[in-house]
C-alpha cells in the first residue's frame, strides 16, 4: 500500500523508487502485487507516463488516510509527539538559508541534542513529499495547496552596482535606461534576463543586456561589485555591502513589491513534536535575523 501511494503521490515508478530507496523492480513488482491481491487494475502504465485508473484514484485516497493514521499511531506510540527526537529535513534558497537559517539551526541544535536535521540549501522549489522533506523557506506569493504557511516576513527585489560602475556609466532613472547599461544576471533567478519594476500600479516585465550570465545570485553580487555592471538580486543578499559602500541601490521608485517569507510544511493531523519544537524556536529568530532594507 505505502509503495503504490508512493507512486502515485511521485506521477512515476523511478521517482518512488528513488524516494523509497529501493529499485525499480520491486517498486512495480509490488504494485503488481497489490493489484493481484485486489483483482483490479489500480495504474494505467504507458512509456511517457503514469495515470491512476478511477479504481485507483479511490483507493489512493482511502490508502494515503490510513497509512497516516498508523504513521501518527506509531510517532505518538515512539513519544515523538511528546519528546523532540529524530531527524528533520530543512531546505532553503542557498544565499537565505546560510545566512540566516544556518545560525539558527545550530542555535537548535544545541537546545536540543536528541534531534537531527538535514540541511537542503537549493536554488529551486523542492517537493515536499516527494522529496521526503518536512520543513521549506518558501520567497514568493504561495498557492492552494496541503501546505501550512507560518510567516516570517517580506523580501523583495533591488538593483544595484558598484559606486565605480554607476560614476562611469551614469545613474539610470528609469528601468527603460537599462538598455544602454550592462547586467550581470544569474541563471537560477526569476530575473535572469527580464527584471521585474513596478511602474504605476502595474508590474512590468524589462529586458536587460546580460553582459556577463552567472550560475549563482553570489558570482552575479561579486561581479557587480567588482564594476562589472547593474545586477537585481534579493535585498537581504546585498544589504550588508551596500551599508559597505561597495554596492549603490538604483531605481529605487521601481522596485516591485516583496515577496511573502514563510516556513511552509504538510498539513497533518499531528505535528511531529520535533517540527513544533524547532518551528517555536526557529520562527522568532529568523524574524529578528532579518535586515532592513
Amino acid at each position: 500500500m505505502s509503495v503504490f501511494v508512493a507512486v502515485a503521490e511521485a506521477h512515476g515508478f523511478s521517482a518512488a523508487a528513488r524516494r523509497l530507496r529501493i529499485p525499480l523492480a520491486t517498486v512495480s513488482r509490488k504494485v503488481s502485487e497489490l493489484e493481484e491481491l485486489l483483482k483490479v487494475r489500480l495504474i494505467n502504465r504507458s512509456t511517457r507516463q503514469i495515470t491512476l485508473t478511477e479504481s485507483g484514484r479511490v483507493y489512493f485516497e482511502s490508502a494515503r488516510r490510513i497509512l497516516e493514521t498508523l504513521g501518527e499511531a506509531e510517532r505518538a506510540a515512539s513519544g515523538e509527539y511528546r519528546i523532540p527526537r529524530g531527524a528533520l529535513t530543512i531546505t532553503a534558497p542557498i544565499v537565505f538559508g546560510r545566512l540566516h537559517i544556518l545560525p539558527v539551526v545550530v542555535e537548535f541544535l544545541r537546545a536540543y541534542p536528541e534531534v537531527e536535521i538535514k540541511l537542503l540549501l537549493v536554488d529551486r522549489l523542492v517537493e515536499l513529499l516527494e522529496e521526503d522533506v518536512d520543513l521549506a523557506v518558501r520567497i514568493s506569493e504561495l498557492p492552494d495547496s496541503s501546505l501550512i504557511a507560518a510567516r516570517l516576513g517580506s523580501i523583495g527585489f533591488v538593483v544595484c552596482a558598484s559606486p565605480a560602475y554607476l560614476a562611469a556609466r551614469g545613474y539610470p532613472g528609469r528601468p527603460e535606461d537599462l538598455a544602454d547599461h550592462d547586467c550581470v544576471t544569474a541563471t537560477t533567478s526569476p530575473t535572469a534576463r527580464l527584471w521585474s519594476f513596478k511602474i504605476g500600479k502595474s508590474v512590468r516585465e524589462v529586458p536587460v543586456r546580460s553582459r556577463l550570465s552567472t550560475t549563482t545570485a553570489e558570482a552575479a553580487i561579486d561581479a557587480a561589485i567588482a564594476g562589472a555592471g547593474l545586477t537585481q538580486v534579493r535585498g537581504y543578499q546585498v544589504v550588508e555591502a551596500i551599508k559597505a559602500g561597495r554596492l549603490e541601490r538604483v531605481l529605487r521608485d521601481y522596485e516591485p513589491d516583496p515577496a511573502p517569507l514563510s516556513f511552509v510544511y504538510p498539513s497533518g493531523r499531528l505535528m511531529p513534536r520535533k517540527l513544533q519544537a524547532f518551528l517555536e524556536f526557529a520562527v522568532p529568530r529568523v524574524k529578528a535575523r532579518l535586515p532592513a532594507i
